[in-house]
């Protein structure tokens, strides 16, 4: 193990721990993730082939809403995950910097719903500024992994548990954070 994870903070408490189980908002965020990081990938896949064929606009446009949809039901029920695990709503000092770059993934993809309902961008500049908002996604994804697969090697192995969502969690990183044996 080296110097710098051995003297990390851990991610929880045990009382942190004990009511991260007992929160109700722990199964919430894990339903919640997988459909945000399935919509997410058939957003994308929708908003590149309008990009790179012209087709499919509406089709793209709804798919950005959808997935927006689910980054605000998520961030809302993540902080009030938050709040039971830590007695604040954001910031809480675990997740101080995931919750930064979560900020900024918001701030896109209300940009992207006020920009068309504005009507301020053409219809490649809102696909432009999608992938923007999933670029930061993509990055805050890769921020709870590292926390995570970080927790989970520094974790004791009494304490390791099944696998939870933490607070504001982007959709995809429980899942992958599942699939890499992350469990803290």
């Amino acid at each position: 193990m080296n110097r710098r994870a051995s003297t990390a903070l851990p991610l929880y408490t045990v009382a942190e721990r004990e009511r991260r189980d007992a929160s109700r908002w722990t199964v919430v965020q894990g339903l919640l993730a997988p459909l945000q990081f399935l919509a997410f990938a058939v957003s994308l896949f929708l908003v590149l082939r309008y990009l790179y064929v012209g087709q499919g606009l509406a089709a793209a446009t709804v798919s950005v809403l959808v997935k927006t949809a689910l980054l605000y039901a998520i961030m809302i029920t993540g902080s009030l995950w938050e709040r039971d695990v830590y007695g604040k709503y954001l910031f809480a000092r675990p997740f101080f910097w995931e919750d930064v770059v979560s900020m900024l993934v918001i701030a896109l993809h209300t940009a992207y719903v006020a920009a068309l309902l504005g009507g301020w961008l053409s219809a490649r500049q809102l696909m432009l500024l999608a992938l923007a908002a999933y670029a930061s996604y993509v990055i805050n994804a890769a921020q709870f992994l590292i926390k995570f697969r970080a927790a989970r090697l520094s974790a004791p192995a009494h304490a390791v548990g099944p696998a939870v969502t933490p607070a504001v969690v982007p959709a995809g990183a429980v899942v992958a954070a599942v699939a890499l044996g992350a469990r803290e």
